[in-house]
């Protein structure tokens, strides 16, 4: 069953964070992620919600995302995400038939 992962990224530091968005797509593929929204527009329709950089990418499975997440080459990356950007981020599993 596939699985999400969902970020809210707040970047503060725009070009420490082009070194993360630049390298950060291959070492997702290597697991199976795949880009399903990256970076585009927003329009909140309920809620007081006010998302910054939205990011959704899809994994096989909730193992697959997990591996990648605690890879040790996202664990590079991550750190440098962490210097310049808050990012909020959860994993979501799918639906399998008509959940």
């Amino acid at each position: 069953m596939a699985a999400y992962l969902i970020a809210d990224v707040d970047v503060t530091d725009p070009a420490v964070f082009e070194e993360y968005k630049r390298e950060v797509p291959a070492t997702e593929a290597r697991y199976g992620g795949k880009y399903l929204g990256r970076g585009g527009a927003t329009k909140v329709l309920e809620g007081d919600w006010q998302p910054h950089r939205l990011v959704i990418v899809e994994f096989p499975d909730m193992d697959s995302l997990m591996a990648w997440y605690d890879s040790p080459e996202y664990a590079r990356l991550k750190a440098i995400r962490e210097k310049c950007a808050t990012t909020r981020i959860i994993a979501l599993e799918g639906v399998v038939g008509d959940g």
